[in-house]
């Protein structure tokens, strides 16, 4: 019922001095931030840190690479990505209802990222995964991690109206991922999966793309529910 308070991270509170800058329109459509290093230096922060900050702006659409470590800011909000995350807010659904949805996107998403992935979006998957390794001690860096990967095999699929639809179900979706994270074995598990998809993506193999994305998703949802309803869940448990 209560949950721990996190203490935000460094990167956080980068994350959220450059959110303020574009809320107080210092910051506008299609401006240019200055570089990770000049970024560091104003905050007084690691150049890690502002990388991370960076990161997580993208993955909320806040932010748009511009080639070559270099990020501008996105365009505001979207009116399909507003209105779906508006609902959301307001309609009392149940995770299970989050997993169908996934399960029915997520695996085509895999299947076209496989069909249609460029090299950078390659290297963004490994570098998620690679950041979920290394925040396993860090719930709000791992679940960043987690997030980024899957928006960036949306974003593979090259179909803007897949990808607003994963930025909507964003906030849902991290309070699922944060219900697991502590169950023993889980981000393990997660991470060897995401591997798995990954490869597939590689080797530009839909079939097994989406059946990875499947296995996985089938996986987690079955943690959620072990956490929310562990009457449904199966007798084996989520592994």
């Amino acid at each position: 019922m209560y949950e721990p308070v996190e203490r935000p991270t460094v990167y956080q509170l980068v994350a959220e001095r450059l959110l303020h800058q574009v809320r107080l329109r210092r910051l506008n459509p299609g401006d240019s931030l200055p570089p990770e290093h000049e970024l560091a230096r104003r905050y007084g922060v690691g150049r890690s840190s502002v990388r991370e900050a960076l990161r997580l702006l993208e993955s909320k659409g806040v932010i748009r690479s511009a080639g070559h470590g270099s990020f501008v800011v996105a365009e505001y909000g979207n009116a399909l990505v507003d209105s779906l995350r508006f609902l959301l807010t307001l309609e009392a659904f149940d995770l299970e209802e989050l997993y169908e949805l996934r399960k029915i996107l997520e695996t085509e998403f895999a299947a076209l990222a496989a069909s249609r992935r460029k090299e950078e979006h390659l290297q963004r998957m490994e570098e998620a995964i690679r950041e979920m390794e290394a925040g396993l001690d860090s719930q709000a860096r791992y679940i960043e991690a987690d997030l980024r990967f899957h928006l960036t095999v949306a974003e593979a699929t090259r179909n803007r109206v897949g990808v607003y639809v994963m930025r909507a179900i964003r906030d849902p979706l991290h309070k699922a991922l944060a219900s697991v994270y502590h169950i023993p074995g889980s981000p393990q598990k997660s991470m060897a999966q995401h591997r798995a998809i990954l490869e597939a993506v590689r080797a530009r193999d839909p079939e097994e793309a989406r059946r990875r994305m499947a296995e996985h998703l089938g996986r987690v949802q079955e943690d959620v529910r072990r956490v929310f309803h562990p009457d449904r869940a199966q007798d084996a448990g989520g592994g």
